[in-house]
């Protein structure tokens, strides 16, 4: 598990301002002058301030990105529920999304997609955040910050709610229950803390969910929601004494609470020997994990802990990968820290396809994590890891919108100068304080494992107290602070104007867009275009399989070598290949970008392609098929591709089975990668595109030095995908015992990009389902009758020939299948017959406009952009154009293309999930 999971509404919503739902009207505080206000303390261009009410606020202020990031992290998780209420801090985090008196929940969505927000909450042990990215202007920050204030004491927390919601939790719980990792995960959690709250899961349990009471939870929501438990934070391009003047008016009307939040107090004891947990359900894959009861998160150790996760679980450097999946007992590791405000968890997990040993993994496993004593970390493992997390952190400061959300961790562990803290103390650590809090943590008696294990001497690790936080931060002042990059606009035609195009004399095409940035960080991306339909047939396999190897060694460098050069530069480099297609992603810092350039000239020309590495790749890649292919998202999504295929077998376009799948890999050879290379990879057929800061002329120069010669000797010709009208089915697919299922579905469109009605096409898809949580199905299938977490539609429109797609997706309980198509039939059917409003077709104007905006203040996605454009010869002036068009559309333009192309009738749909075992977990209709 590369993450822990934290249970999170993906998009949600927000606003307005003060008018209570109780009985009781809510007291209110006489504003203060934001004159008044001091800075508590300030750090690395963060400065902190306390209103008299309690709250805490946190301004970044960084104008190189035009966007803006407000994050409100109230100190509330599943640690805080009581006996009976599990998942209550979730469920809230949900109803805190259905409005207020000011301002209801359809139109909170409405406010979303209208501004193009990004926005999202999440709930976890310690903390729930709530936070919204979007174009930095003042008139969409003062709505943000009124509608915080305003939900934060004025949600409604109805009954009425709760009902329509009950359904779409219990959803999210079975999308859950279809991950073996995850469910392992919350066993083994269980089984360590036996009496504190980390035992529990965040989502809770479904008796507790399902039966609470509605004045339980209001209850909760007043205990917790209020200006002394929460953490505002705003971070990116805004006016840091407008932004505090705006937080005093809206928050600084809410009076202190006078109730007192009292201490939790639960700890468990000592682990007084090994635990065992076993799992048993259907699935392809194995998993053997282990956990460690740690500190919590403000403790010193914590450092050297997430140093030590580095070293045993890092891929390829760590020492779990090269005892496991170098000697294919595993086909992966993982090893993660759950830093928390109290004692929590070292867990380290091995995936295990069918055949290999769980005993052997495990034996192994264990060796590794408790003989640390017997083989000491090394200074090159310290090193290496260090400098890894050093990256990391700098990554963090450098997107303030990831920033403003990244302090709610270290929020929720304490003090969010804790961000600061660990990362010095990461800086300052020794091999002898690693090696120390390895041998102490990394116990027999303190793992929880799958079995137990008497000993006549046991051992015992004493979790130390956490410390006073206080006096850890009190007098920190933190590092020099990252210099800011500059008030970049980044409308098409000022992009254009700053983007410098030019070819090389072999073809290849060059986008440098220059400019100064957070941290001179820049980014990249590279466009490799191989062969034809001819060439390329029966090679999609040695195609995809080619381009992942590329970063597995090269020239004289181990795949190991290659890591570590990459952090050595601050650098990040991703490789993806399929269909002919190679995709290069790139990033690193002005100082290193022209060594990075070169590593990746040894990378893509000179791969070694190690035959060990080979067959890593080759068991990760069966072992991954063989866990998706009972899961409900990949069955339905194969038979989607499969159904009404034209091509024959061996085409790139042609769709395997999943057994023809698992036989041509098991065919493939390492001695068949070089031959492929030689022939078809080359520049002359390249794009590529920086994005950032760097030297324009200097990095022309090397690029034709590196790139300049290279000619692949097998011609190129973009592979064609024409037109095919639907034949219209129904497909149901069984998959036994996974408690969520998928519904996937999709219509042909004789539409290119450049169409005269692809605008309003566009604007038809946003309103039907591709607008989050404000669209015509989330509205029907999630708000109204919470049968679907997460329902949508999208709209791929193709840039080269007329032949787009139009698809649907849902996730459902297996019980509901029925209701599930009913609801889609009647509310596509009413968007056909009826067609759209002028207040939709505006609103959805208005968010795609702005959501693009914020997509082109990210350099990585705008560089990506650049560079599919050279291929299109277009530039950002065929965007403006395409955003002209969008801001013309009227609603008679809208309703015509849907009546003229969207044609249920036509529709090919696919059902996956457990429908024979439906009646054992049927979710109850909604009660009128």
């Amino acid at each position: 598990m590369k993450q822990i999971r934290k249970w999170c509404l993906t998009g949600a919503g927000c606003f307005l301002l003060m008018s209570s739902v109780w009985a009781e009207p809510v007291q209110v505080a006489e504003p203060v002058a934001a004159a008044a206000l001091g800075k508590i303390a300030s750090v690395e261009g963060i400065d902190e301030y306390v209103l008299p009410n309690g709250l805490q606020v946190l301004l970044a202020p960084d104008a190189s990105k035009p966007t803006t990031t407000v994050n409100i992290t109230y100190k509330v998780g599943s640690r805080m529920e009581n006996y009976g209420e599990t998942g209550m801090a979730h469920l809230l985090e949900h109803l805190m999304f259905k409005g207020t008196p000011n301002l209801p929940g359809k139109t909170i969505v409405q406010e979303f997609a209208r501004r193009g927000m990004q926005f999202n909450g999440s709930t976890f042990y310690d903390r729930t955040n709530y936070h919204e990215t979007f174009n930095a202007n003042d008139e969409s920050l003062e709505w943000a910050l009124r509608m915080e204030a305003d939900r934060m004491v004025n949600s409604f927390i109805a009954r009425s709610d709760l009902d329509s919601e009950m359904t779409v939790v219990r959803n999210e719980m079975e999308s859950g229950e279809n991950n073996p990792g995850g469910i392992l995960w919350q066993k083994m959690m269980a089984a360590a803390f036996q009496w504190h709250s980390y035992g529990k899961s965040t989502i809770g349990a479904r008796s507790d969910v399902e039966n609470v009471r509605i004045e339980n939870l209001q209850a909760f929501y007043r205990l917790y929601y209020q200006p002394d438990n929460a953490v505002l934070v705003v971070a990116g391009k805004f006016d840091p004494k407008a932004t505090l003047n705006a937080i005093q008016r809206y928050f600084g009307v809410i009076a202190r609470p006078s109730r007192v939040l009292q201490p939790s107090y639960t700890r468990d004891p000592a682990q007084d020997g090994a635990r065992e947990v076993t799992l048993a359900r259907v699935g392809d894959s194995q998993l053997v994990g282990a956990l460690y009861h740690v500190p919590a998160g403000p403790h010193p150790d914590m450092a050297a802990l997430q140093v030590l996760a580095f070293i045993l679980g890092d891929e390829p450097s760590g020492r779990l990968h090269k005892a496991l999946v170098e000697k294919k007992l595993a086909s992966s590791v993982d090893v993660d820290v759950l830093s928390l405000h109290e004692p929590g968890a070292l867990i380290a997990f091995v995936g295990l396809n069918k055949t290999q040993s769980r005993e052997a993994a495990r034996r192994v496993l264990l060796a590794q994590l408790e003989g640390l004593r017997q083989h000491p970390i090394t200074a090159a493992e310290l090193q290496r890891a260090k400098l890894a997390l050093r990256n990391n952190y700098e990554q963090v400061l450098r997107d303030p919108a990831h920033f403003g959300v990244a302090l709610s961790e270290s929020i929720a562990t304490g003090d969010w100068r804790l961000f600061f803290i660990e990362r010095d103390r990461v800086e300052a650590l020794t091999l002898a304080d690693v090696q120390r809090v390895a041998e102490h943590y990394l116990l027999e008696s303190n793992r929880t494992l799958g079995q137990f294990i008497p000993t006549e001497k046991p051992q015992r690790a004493v979790i130390p107290d956490t410390p006073d936080i206080q006096a850890t931060v009190s007098a920190y002042k933190g590092q020099a602070a990252l210099a800011e990059g500059e008030n970049f606009d980044p409308s098409p035609v000022n992009i254009d104007a700053r983007t410098l195009r030019s070819e090389l004399a072999n073809g290849m095409r060059i986008a440098l867009l220059p400019k100064s940035t957070r941290g001179q960080t820049v980014k990249g991306s590279m466009i490799l275009r191989l062969g034809d339909e001819h060439t390329l047939k029966g090679k999609a396999n040695l195609s995809s399989f080619t381009a992942a190897m590329l970063t597995r060694g090269a020239g004289k460098l181990t795949r190991q070598q290659i890591a570590d050069k990459l952090e050595a530069l601050h650098a990040q480099l991703d490789i993806s290949g399929q269909n002919g297609v190679v995709t290069v992603a790139f990033e690193t810092r002005r100082e290193q970008l022209a060594e990075l350039l070169v590593l990746m000239r040894d990378v893509l020309r000179n791969p070694s392609f190690p035959a060990a590495e080979f067959e890593q790749l080759r068991d990760q890649t069966l072992t991954a098929i063989e866990e998706q292919r009972k899961q409900p998202e990949s069955l339905a999504g194969r038979a989607l591709a499969r159904y009404d295929n034209p091509y024959p077998k061996g085409d790139v376009r042609y769709a395997p089975t999943v057994e023809e799948d698992l036989a041509a890999i098991k065919t493939l050879r390492v001695t068949e990668l070089k031959p492929f290379h030689a022939a078809f990879y080359g520049a002359d057929h390249a794009q590529l595109a920086l994005v950032g800061d760097f030297d324009a002329k200097a990095v022309s120069t090397q690029i034709q030095q590196l790139f300049g010669n290279w000619q692949a000797r097998q011609p190129f010709a973009r592979i064609a995908t024409p037109f095919r009208e639907n034949k219209p089915t129904e497909l149901k697919i069984e998959a036994p015992e996974k408690a969520n299922a998928f519904f996937t579905g999709g219509l042909a469109l004789p539409v290119k990009d450049d169409a005269a009605e692809a605008p309003a096409l566009i604007i038809a898809n946003r309103i039907l389902g591709g607008g989050s949580l404000k669209s015509r199905l989330a509205d029907r299938l999630r708000q109204k009758e919470g049968l679907s977490y997460g329902v949508g539609s999208y709209l791929r429109l193709d840039a080269y020939e007329p032949s787009s797609t139009l698809g649907l997706y849902a996730i459902y309980a297996p019980g509901n299948l029925e209701r599930l198509k009913l609801a889609l039939q009647e509310e596509i059917g009413r968007f056909v017959r009826e067609g759209v409003t002028e207040q939709e077709v505006a609103e959805a104007r208005s968010g795609l406009i702005q959501a693009a905006q914020v997509g082109r203040s990210q350099d990585g996605n705008l560089a990506r952009t650049l560079a599919v454009q050279l291929f299109q010869q277009r530039n950002m002036a065929f965007v403006q154009a395409q955003e002209e068009k969008l801001k013309t559309v009227s609603v008679e333009d809208v309703n015509a293309v849907i009546r003229k192309y969207i044609k249920p009738e036509q529709l090919v749909s696919v059902f996956a999930g457990d429908f024979a075992g439906a009646g054992k977990t049927t979710t109850p209709a909604k009660a009128d």
